[in-house]
């Protein structure tokens, strides 16, 4: 079993560093509200740092899951980052949705500490952290992968590395590509039932058997149909994470017309007030245009 830390106690965060408990690991917390810290070692037996710095001393790998690019820096690099606690020949992982720009800056940096640092964003939304079912997407050296991968084998249902630094980001922003599409092409779909007089829930019976089903149609339709959305992925992570995609398409050349257009769907969300709507609410837009 390995000495391990976790930076970051979001609802992503939380759940994961309990699994790690669970499968026998040493954990050290580390969450920018002490409190959270405090209140997640007594619930699971491990204990908490006051600093990145602290929480990482001694480990062997440290997990990160926090909000975005500026996040990622402030917990790895400075005199109380991370890195700066890490000792030579440990591995940091990162979990959290961040441009391959960063990325880049922080294996650099990460090696010039003698630090392996892998990029490993996630799928699976709150449900698949607190079931231990995440989907990784690792992108880094072979033998840091290597290492790391029996580890995060507690909170994930499939780990693959796909390449060098950068890789797993890049995967993530597949992911939310084919994310943005999907849910705007669902809220339709169950729109225009309502406006056809049809049994939403019939008509999802039916079609989520053949070529339409999907993950996000078996985990959201009812929500969608019951107009609730207090649950899930925000939209303004999913704006975050498909501006990350925006402007990373703008630098490879590839064309994203949909994604484009959807992050514009929910920038309307966000001025109805949805920005902590989970990422189906795609659907109260349609419904407020009649």
């Amino acid at each position: 079993m390995a000495k391990c830390t976790f930076l970051g106690l979001g609802v992503m965060g939380f759940p994961m560093a309990a699994h790690l408990v669970k499968a026998g690991h040493e954990v050290t917390v580390y969450n920018r509200t002490a409190e959270k810290a405090r209140a997640w070692a007594d619930a699971n037996g491990g204990s908490f740092g006051a600093t990145p710095r602290e929480a990482a001393e001694g480990a062997e790998f440290v997990f990160a899951c926090v909000g975005n690019d500026d996040d990622l820096r402030s917990v790895c690099l400075g005199d109380d980052g991370a890195f700066a606690g890490m000792e030579s020949g440990s591995v940091f992982v990162d979990h959290t949705t961040v441009s391959a720009k960063v990325t880049a800056e922080l294996y650099k940096a990460a090696d010039g500490a003698q630090i392996s640092f892998v990029d490993a964003p996630i799928s699976g939304g709150q449900a698949g952290a607190e079931n231990g079912a995440l989907s990784i997407m690792c992108g880094g050296d072979e033998g840091a992968y290597a290492r790391a991968e029996p580890v995060m084998d507690a909170y994930s249902k499939m780990c693959r590395r796909i390449g060098e630094s950068g890789a797993g980001q890049m995967t993530k922003m597949c992911n939310q590509i084919a994310i943005a599409g999907l849910v705007q092409g669902l809220s339709e779909a169950l729109h225009f039932a309502e406006k056809a007089g049809l049994d939403g829930r019939a008509v999802v019976e039916v079609i989520s058997q053949g070529a339409a089903g999907s993950w996000q149609m078996a985990n959201r339709y009812e929500t969608m149909l019951d107009d609730e959305f207090e649950h899930g992925f925000a939209v303004d992570w999913m704006r975050k994470d498909l501006g990350i995609c925006l402007d990373t398409a703008d630098e490879n050349g590839a064309s994203l017309p949909v994604t484009a257009l959807v992050d514009q769907f929910y920038k309307d969300v966000q001025k109805q007030g949805g920005g902590r709507w989970d990422t189906s609410s795609l659907i109260k837009r349609l419904r407020a245009m009649g």
